[in-house]
């Protein structure tokens, strides 16, 4: 039990070391990233939707 609860220590102070060298983004960055995701969801999800209309589209014309 000891020696789990050494090696989680350790770990934690690993990751807390590791983080630290993490170079975070600035605020406009982050931004300026998300709205590009959101964009980007935005067409696919419309691509997505348009395709699924004329798919319908011809199913319901085929079988007519």
């Amino acid at each position: 039990m000891q020696k789990t609860l050494g090696k989680m220590g350790k770990f934690f102070r690993e990751v807390r070391a590791e983080l630290g060298k993490v170079i975070w983004p600035d605020r406009r960055t982050v931004t300026v990233y998300t709205g590009i995701v959101v964009a980007t969801v935005a067409v696919v999800a419309g691509v997505i939707w348009v395709s699924d209309v004329l798919v319908g589209q011809l199913i319901a014309l085929m079988l007519r």
